[in-house]
């Protein structure tokens, strides 16, 4: 096989979990072949660089074998090689680190541990007087 579906090759190659999320990227241009947004019908070659954008990172792949049929973890090495620059895995990490402090007040519920935080924070504090 010379050739296969952009959509297709993601999914196989477990870039996303379904071909559905996989066609919806294409169709929202988070996908690039060699630079350019393609549609999910798009066939691809060996050789070509496929860049994925999911916020805050857009990983870079080179494909080394375009398959339609999903393979196991282990064979992965043999479908693509991830060519990611270290500085997008920098800022994937610092996104980690961050967590929620950058959300914006009054967005949604806070979470278990935002409650927690906050209960341990606005928790009374009982003065003792001495003329009991």
């Amino acid at each position: 096989m010379s050739e296969a579906r952009i959509d297709k090759w993601l999914w196989s190659a477990r870039i996303f979990k379904t071909r559905t999320i996989a066609a919806d990227a294409c169709k929202n241009g988070r996908v690039a072949v060699n630079g350019v947004s393609v549609k999910p019908s798009r066939m691809v070659k060996e050789g070509e660089t496929v860049s994925v954008r999911k916020p805050p990172v857009t990983f870079s792949f080179r494909i080394l074998k375009p398959i339609e049929q999903r393979v196991g973890a282990k064979l992965l090495p043999e479908i693509y090689e991830n060519v990611t620059p270290q500085d997008q895995y920098d800022l994937l990490e610092m996104s980690r680190i961050s967590g929620f402090v950058d959300r914006a007040r009054g967005t949604g519920r806070p979470t278990k541990k935002d409650r927690r935080a906050m209960d341990a924070f606005n928790e009374e504090v009982y003065f003792f007087d001495d003329d009991f």
